[in-house]
């Protein structure tokens, strides 16, 4: 029995995602930088329908990511299973109090996961767990060199699982596989046919982003190059071919013994753009003289790989949020830098989102009252139900779109010069601000939107008796990394912002996302 997936498998800001098998059951961690609940984690049967299962990252003083700068946060966790129980590493980047690199356990990935063991003797980022058959465990990471410009080196140590401490001596393993390499990083160790296999990401992680390999008889090398690397990557298809930037993969074997790679890529539109961020795909993988060949006569991400499983769906999202339960969704929802418990009620108003007019905006590295969710879709339509009457012109609550603090787009409901409310349509490039649209509004609930075709995005308001009203279409390639820089996709959901000591809140009553029709 086999299933097709159609890449990508995780769609929107799903990057450096990192895959184990127990049983039947496969997992998937994928980084979130500065979002919360942080540490995405999926379950999947059939390594083709993903649902979330939770966050490695999910309650207040498990981990601190106050301030951290939008493409700063969470990098490239690895999951592992040992001895019963699921492990993963990773690095928290530009943290105000501790930071670096670091190790979480849990007995169920669904369930609670430990407060972060950090690892102050592992330098650099990108850490990996290996546990070898004789039951020793080990720690990889990547350090960059000194004054190189990006040259790196994979180093090992052991691993006292226990007592989260580093044991034995430093090992470097590999330098990088390509001719004057950059950024050799996101190691992964497996053993397979008796060789050690050392899997890497070379060449930064845009355009010339590339998945390398070497390998060797001993867990401490040396280890050889592969004389055909990169094994895989879209470098040479040019830069308009419309999937770019693979690399970071993960292998897993099946209890049929196929193998299979989940990686990362990104989707160009709109010339070369790619607003949803570095996605998570598929692809299959064999063992050739003792190297692994991705999609074998392919050589590169294909749209659709027949994965040698039986189908395991899962039920739909719903398209929409009733904002009925007493916290919000997290496997939709995520809020900026963590919990913030302040911004945001959802008992206050029965039934509806209220978000608070806090001084904090999208502008800052703070936590505004955001509730974002990601742009999954090339063509997609978002809509809102918002109730808000604004004290004063410092007040605003409607929907953003987001990419980062200097890229993002506002529809917001505020007071006009005359005193009634305006919904004011507003473009953030580069930093400055720049009205896009404006219309009048009476007071009273209101109707926003978003439609995006391709890079177009046009917002649009409703009340009775005129209907929809386009306020104003955006040209969104300013929200791709191509133009704003740094590593997430967009965002879009909730948000409101109002002067320092307000009391005022907007209260949302749904909120709708899904793929446009046609």
């Amino acid at each position: 029995m086999t299933v097709t997936a159609t890449n990508p498998v995780l769609p929107g800001c799903f990057p450096d995602p990192s895959v184990v098998r127990v049983g039947q059951d496969y997992y998937l961690a994928s980084s979130s930088f500065a979002y919360f609940p942080a540490i995405p984690l999926h379950h999947s049967r059939d390594l083709v329908h993903w649902r979330p299962v939770g966050h490695a990252v999910d309650r207040a003083g498990q981990l601190d990511l106050g301030g951290v700068r939008a493409s700063g946060g969470i990098y490239a966790p690895t999951l592992r299973h040992a001895a019963g129980r699921f492990h993963l590493v990773c690095t928290l980047v530009d943290g105000l109090g501790a930071a670096g690199n670091f190790l979480m356990s849990a007995d169920d990935p669904a369930g609670d996961w430990s407060d972060p063991v950090w690892l102050p003797e592992a330098p650099g980022f990108d850490p990996s767990l290996f546990f070898d058959d004789d039951g020793s465990a080990y720690l990889l990471g990547t350090r960059e060199l000194p004054g190189t410009g990006g040259r790196t080196e994979v180093w090992m140590r052991g691993l006292d699982l226990a007592a989260g401490k580093l044991t034995g001596p430093d090992r470097v393993l590999f330098r990088g596989a390509l001719v004057d390499a950059r950024w050799a990083e996101g190691p992964h160790l497996y053993k397979v046919g008796g060789w050690y296999v050392l899997l890497l990401a070379e060449g930064g992680t845009a355009h010339e982003h590339a998945v390398t390999v070497a390998r060797s008889r001993e867990v401490t090398g040396p280890y050889e190059n592969h004389p055909g690397n990169p094994v895989l990557t879209h470098r040479h298809l040019g830069r308009s071919y419309p999937v770019s930037g693979a690399g970071h993969a993960d292998l897993v074997r099946t209890p049929g013994g196929d193998w299979y790679a989940l990686m990362l890529a990104s989707r160009l539109y709109g010339g070369p753009h790619s607003n949803l961020g570095r996605e998570t795909f598929l692809a299959r993988v064999v063992w050739e003289e003792g190297w692994p060949v991705f999609n074998p006569g392919e050589g590169r991400l294909t749209e659709r790989v027949e994965v040698a499983l039986p189908a395991q769906p899962w039920p739909g999202a719903e398209p929409v949020d009733h904002f009925d339960a007493g916290t919000l969704d997290t496997a939709v929802w995520n809020l900026l830098r963590g919990p913030a418990s302040d911004t945001y009620s959802l008992t206050e108003r029965p039934g509806h989102l209220r978000l608070r007019l806090l001084p904090r905006t999208l502008a800052e590295r703070g936590t505004p009252a955001f509730a974002g969710r990601r742009q999954q879709h090339i063509d997609f339509t978002a809509e809102t139900a918002l109730d808000f009457t604004p004290g004063s012109p410092a007040d605003a609550a409607g929907i953003a779109v987001l990419q980062n603090p200097e890229h993002h787009i506002t529809l917001l409901v505020t007071a006009g010069p005359a005193g009634g409310p305006v919904v004011r349509l507003t473009e953030r490039r580069a930093g400055t601000d720049t009205v896009r649209g404006e219309l009048p509004l009476r007071p009273g609930p209101v109707r926003l939107g978003v439609r995006a075709r391709g890079q177009d995005y046009t917002f649009s308001c409703a009340q009775a008796p005129e209907g929809s009203r386009d306020v104003g279409t955006v040209d969104g390639r300013f929200l791709s990394s191509q133009v704003a820089g740094g590593f997430t996709g967009v965002y879009l959901g909730p948000y409101a912002t109002g002067p320092a000591g307000g009391t005022g809140h907007a209260d949302y009553d749904w909120f709708r996302y899904g793929p446009a029709a046609g």
